[in-house]
């Protein structure tokens, strides 16, 4: 399936759209340009899931950890992982278990740690600045 978004905010809502579907446990693997609108898809999966707080970047934590909602959401950035090995080492496991939804930013770094049920979703840049081009793979329309 592919969306096309003109701004911040319409890649926020379609976030909030697809989180709808999504069932606890679900991992979303993103892929995309520095800068595209990963986080700001996720910050609209938090707000689909009834979460306030404020969402950003995991760059230099790894992870962030959203509570309050219909379901936990965990937000990681695997751009500093060096290979999937590394997931273990801070408790992938752990979160899988407690079946929130999992958006793995650079998920390309990671790629063979996760399941067949997998959904990706790739954002890139269209012809104009403000436009995005989304790719969704996994996952019903």
């Amino acid at each position: 399936m592919e969306r096309y978004s003109a701004s911040v905010e319409e890649t926020e809502a379609l976030g909030q759209e697809l989180v709808q579907k999504m069932a606890p446990g679900t991992v979303v693997a993103f892929t995309g340009d520095l800068g595209a609108g990963k986080t700001a898809f996720v910050r609209g999966m938090a707000r689909g899931l009834g979460i306030t707080q404020r969402v950003t970047s995991p760059t230099f934590t790894i992870v962030n950890e959203y509570e309050g909602g219909t379901l936990p959401l965990f937000h990681f950035d695997m751009y500093r992982l060096l290979s999937s090995e590394e997931l273990f080492d801070i408790g992938w496991e752990d979160f899988l278990s407690r079946k929130g939804i999992c958006a793995v930013e650079w998920s390309e770094n990671i790629q063979d740690a996760l399941e067949a049920d997998t959904i990706y979703i790739d954002i890139r840049r269209g012809q104009r600045d403000d436009q995005r081009i989304i790719t969704i793979k996994g996952m019903e329309p």
